[in-house]
């Protein structure tokens, strides 16, 4: 929670500027906050006025009770009163329900079950907590109590996870009293090999008699080596298998090498005499691993299998498209739900092959369908039909009087002077429990209050909730043109397409870091940021450099040409390469050229083909803003080369 509160407000105020206006009747308490919220600590306060009234005035009275919470030792004290009556005036708030969560902490750490039971809320707990309050009502509980503790024990048990150390008196008390029945760990060992996490579940599984773990013990290996163990089933027919099991590890390994599975395909039906719902569905999971690894003998096992649901024909769309069977491709389109066939994806698809037969009038028809629709395949449509794009600009009416009093709202004042001192995740929160106490017109205004404070993530993520995606000029803001053009220009990259990558991977944030550790609006990896500098040159950044939007965009660019030179120029192939990294890559290069859209409709993770698709759409976006100008798309519908192609060309 402790930030340098000073510097992110600065940081904040560089990146928005002009979000504060002429007069800021918060300015004086603002300061005063920050000071005194990092010295949350220290014993001595002396609040002033201005303070007293500053409406984030809970957030530093929260902060003191959480140092003083943390330092407390023994019984009830003051303390903990003074946070009794801080969440009778705040509960409901996320101040409030992050208190509550440190009050109860402190309450199990000092062995209170008496008040822990009382003032416990599971919105306030993670799993350790909620099992010290499950240890306080098994030591001080009522009797009448007994009945729903075993029902809450047993949830909790029943995990896909392993769970903290807090939580086993939890369950050694259950199995005391006859309630961890075989049936019951059985169960959790199921769940936690759903959730892929077979080293714990063998040991859970430990509990049980061993014919009934065996099985269970086969899916682990099934998990765990899925060549191996699908082999010792090929070799002893009789060992027991669960047949989620086996199509779980038939699933890990069709996945992961496509061309081990076919090979011990035919065998695994002779050696364990499958039913025919189970051999199928053993031939979907191939079907699917081959599609994902491009290879031929995919559409076979497509014809063959008796699954149509929408995903799978989707992957024999992709099968037969990579492979040039235009036939299949539209049959399988035909075959979908009305509801997916009518996508513009698969609309667009459908034009592709209708006009690959032939059928022009048929193909101009789809694709003049989609065009409203304003995405990849709308632009894609357009080139079809030689025609330039012009996104639909459909402006979000302002609604003035309604924005003033939305500027007024307590959680929303909270939310923006949170954002102000740079505690975002708190702002984030606090705009999100101001929206649900809103009116549907009320929240799609505050879009523009979003937009206006410069929140620019918050906006698009709510125009989003809202289904407000037409209106260009709120939605696709420039707020570092100085730092994306000196980058562009140094690399030689298109303005608008640096712009949509920055849209696409941080929504300007220059602050964001990803659970993988990318950085910054560029979303840099560390490594990758001091590869690409000494490449270049210059001195590898520092972690807090690539928070600093010229330097990140200056890194991130570099890195993008770089993948565009390692790709023979292929800008897409980069833009992939950016998401999934070059290795990834190097694998889906095709061995023949094919035509762009196809290669990118087969990019086997599904993140990495959105991306892609979202990243051109947005670069037509901005191209449209900055010039006025409808955009030509044909330059996408060039081919993919080889892969010997390219590493010829490298050579060269």
């Amino acid at each position: 929670m402790r930030r340098l509160l000073a510097s992110a407000l600065a940081a904040w105020l560089l990146a928005a500027p002009g979000a504060l206006g002429a007069e800021d009747e918060h300015a004086v308490a603002r300061a005063e906050f920050l000071a005194a919220y990092k010295n949350a600590g220290a014993g001595d306060h002396h609040d002033s006025r201005a303070l007293r009234r500053y409406p984030l005035y809970p957030y530093l009275q929260a902060a003191r009770l959480e140092h003083a919470l943390r330092a407390a030792r023994g019984g009830w004290l003051d303390v903990d009163e003074q946070a009794r009556e801080f969440l009778e005036r705040h509960d409901g708030e996320p101040v409030g329900r992050r208190l509550r969560r440190a009050w109860l902490e402190s309450l199990a750490r000092r062995d209170l079950a008496e008040p822990l039971i009382e003032h416990y809320r599971a919105e306030a707990a993670d799993a350790s907590l909620q099992c010290r309050w499950l240890r306080a009502r098994i030591a001080h509980g009522t009797a009448e109590d007994r009945k729903a503790l075993v029902t809450d024990a047993v949830n909790r048990w029943l995990t896909p996870r392993r769970l903290p150390p807090d939580c086993e008196p939890v369950f050694e008390w259950l199995r005391a009293t006859g309630g961890l029945t075989d049936d019951l760990v059985e169960r959790r060992v199921h769940l936690l090999l759903e959730a892929g996490q077979p080293e714990f579940a063998k040991v859970v599984a430990k509990r049980l008699p061993a014919e009934r773990a065996a099985p269970l013990l086969t899916w682990a290996e099934l998990i765990r080596r899925p060549v191996a163990a699908i082999d010792a089933l090929i070799a002893s027919p009789s060992t027991p298998v669960l047949p989620e099991a086996l199509l779980d590890g038939w699933t890990r390994l069709a996945r992961s090498d496509p061309a081990a599975a076919l090979e011990r395909f035919e065998p695994l039906l002779a050696a364990r005499r499958l039913d025919a719902a189970e051999a199928d569905g053993l031939r979907q999971a191939l079907a699917l691993g081959l599609a994902w690894d491009r290879r031929p003998e995919a559409l076979a096992q497509f014809e063959a299998t008796q699954a149509r649901d929408d995903y799978t024909l989707a992957w024999r769309v992709r099968a037969a498209l990579w492979h040039g069977d235009w036939d299949t491709a539209e049959a399988a389109i035909a075959a979908m739900s009305d509801a997916e066939r009518a996508t513009p994806r698969w609309r667009y698809w459908a034009g592709r092959a209708a006009e690959r037969r032939g059928d022009l009038a048929a193909a101009a028809a789809l694709y003049e369908s989609i065009l409203p629709r304003d995405n990849y395949y709308s632009a894609q449509a357009a080139a079809r039909l030689g025609r330039r794009v012009e996104p639909h600009l459909d402006p979000l009416p302002r609604d003035d009087a309604l924005l003033e009093a939305l500027g007024d709202h307590e959680f929303l004042v909270r939310a923006r002077e949170l954002l102000l001192v740079g505690m975002r995740p708190e702002a984030a929160t606090e705009w999100l429990a101001g929206l649900a106490q809103l009116d549907e017109d009320a929240r799609t205004q505050a879009i523009h209050l979003a937009a206006d404070w410069g929140w620019h993530d918050i906006a698009i993520a709510t125009a989003t909730r809202q289904r407000v995606f037409f209106d260009y000029a709120l939605l696709y803001p420039r707020p570092f043109d100085r730092e994306v053009e000196s980058a562009a220009k140094a690399q030689g990259i298109e303005v608008p397409l640096l712009y949509g990558l920055v849209r696409q991977e941080s929504l300007y944030r220059p602050d964001a870091v990803s659970p993988a550790g990318a950085v910054g609006l560029a979303q840099l990896k560390p490594a990758t940021a001091e590869l690409v500098a000494r490449r270049n040159g210059s001195v590898a950044p520092k972690a807090d450099d690539l928070r600093d939007p010229a330097r990140n965009l200056s890194l991130g660019a570099a890195y993008l040409k770089s993948l565009e030179q390692r790709f023979g120029g292929q800008t897409i192939v980069a833009l992939a390469a950016y998401n999934a990294g070059p290795a990834a890559v190097e694998r889906w290069l095709p061995l023949e050229p094919i035509e762009t859209d196809i290669w990118i409709e087969n990019i086997p993770f599904n993140e990495t083909r959105e991306y892609v698709q979202r990243v051109l759409w947005h670069s037509v976006v901005f191209a449209w803003l900055a010039t006025g100008e409808p955009q030509d798309t044909r330059g996408w519908s060039q081919y993919v080369s080889a892969a010997s192609e390219r590493v010829a060309r490298a050579g060269r």
